[in-house]
């Protein structure tokens, strides 16, 4: 029952420095790039497969976790980790902010390889929030890694842009491409395949260069085309399965292969302490106190508390702080990795 992702973590970790064949990696620049890259692709397929129709009841419950929801988990988990472990402020919260939102990666895998038949639509909204949160933790961690280093930084305007930008260039991005399927025959055989592969990259790249979102925006363009009729969605839908899987493979590969085990025994009890909180207090707590006026069965909150997977998105986030913040006292990096361990072993399996 444990994940199949846990062993391309392990299996990198036995590649790694400390590990079997002993290969020095401590290149963060690259694996952020690789790791920022596959995401594309998880993001915009978890998009792609997500059926706005069955989703549709839960698209507020969704949208509330997924905002109002890493909000509420990043601050009262960075209260904890500042007054119960001792961290500064803002590494705390940083942290915090961090593993913010649930992993769609690991939530998309353990979900759809195992067919689970969830009542009242709980499959989509666990996929939705999962895909559609990642945008909330990453403003966090840029707005938080920006105060750490000094830089001058506008939150509501920057919030603003994010939002607007990512919303918009999804949409456009989504709308433009379909209109294309339909309209226009490639003498390429692959040739539709081909140009949602492109449109996936442009959706997150566009965005990111004029200050947007582009998670957000790669995630709502796939979920446009995924609800949109395309010639030839079949041989699409195979494409990106095949894509997507080996994005997950490389991304938790790469992970356990920039880690160091032996830097890790002083950071696994702080790390449990962080993961313990993060699951039995903080997440259950969020999902209570956002879904109770919405009467859903308890089974359900039980459940969707539960499933509050973290993983691939906040190594790489955790990644993209380390690069940006020289200056921080802790090990950012191992001490997310160790609750991404925690995770993936005990509340994926």
């Amino acid at each position: 029952g444990v994940p199949s992702l846990l062993s391309f973590i392990l299996l990198g970790m036995c590649f790694g420095v400390d590990g079997i064949f002993k290969i020095s990696f401590d290149d963060y620049q690259f694996s952020e790039l690789i790791c920022s890259v596959s995401l594309i692709f998880i993001m915009f397929y978890g998009g792609f497969g997500t059926n706005i129709k069955e989703a549709g009841p839960v698209i507020p419950r969704a949208v509330l976790l997924s905002t109002a929801g890493v909000l509420f988990t990043a601050g009262i988990t960075g209260l904890f980790i500042h007054l119960a472990l001792k961290l500064p402020l803002l590494e705390s919260f940083l942290v915090a902010s961090v593993i913010g939102s649930t992993d769609a990666a690991s939530v998309f895998n353990i979900l759809r390889s195992k067919n689970l038949n969830l009542k009242e639509n709980t499959a989509s909204l666990l996929e939705m929030e999962s895909g559609s949160n990642d945008p909330v933790s990453y403003m966090l961690t840029v707005i938080l890694t920006a105060v750490l280093t000094g830089q001058s930084v506008n939150v509501g305007s920057m919030l603003v842009f994010q939002i607007l930008f990512g919303i918009g260039c999804g949409m456009f991005f989504g709308k433009v491409t379909a209109f294309i399927l339909n309209k226009v025959e490639f003498d390429i055989a692959q040739g539709k395949t081909i140009l949602v592969f492109a449109t996936a990259i442009l959706a997150y790249t566009i965005p990111s260069m004029i200050g947007g979102n582009g998670y957000l925006s790669v995630y709502l363009c796939g979920i446009l085309l995924g609800n949109s009729y395309l010639p030839h969605k079949r041989d699409m839908v195979l494409f990106f399965v095949v894509l997507t899987g080996v994005a997950q493979m490389m991304i938790f590969f790469l992970l356990g292969l920039l880690a160091f085990p032996s830097r890790m025994p002083n950071l696994l009890l702080p790390s449990l302490a962080i993961a313990l909180f993060l699951t039995f207090i903080a997440r259950p707590l969020a999902v209570a106190v956002l879904l109770s006026p919405f009467h859903g069965q308890w089974r359900q909150e039980a459940l969707v508390s539960w499933a509050g997977l973290r993983g691939a998105a906040s190594i790489v986030f955790a990644i993209m702080a380390t690069i940006q913040s020289t200056a921080m006292e802790n090990d950012l990096f191992h001490i997310v990795f160790c609750i991404v361990l925690f995770s993936i072993l005990i509340q994926g399996s």
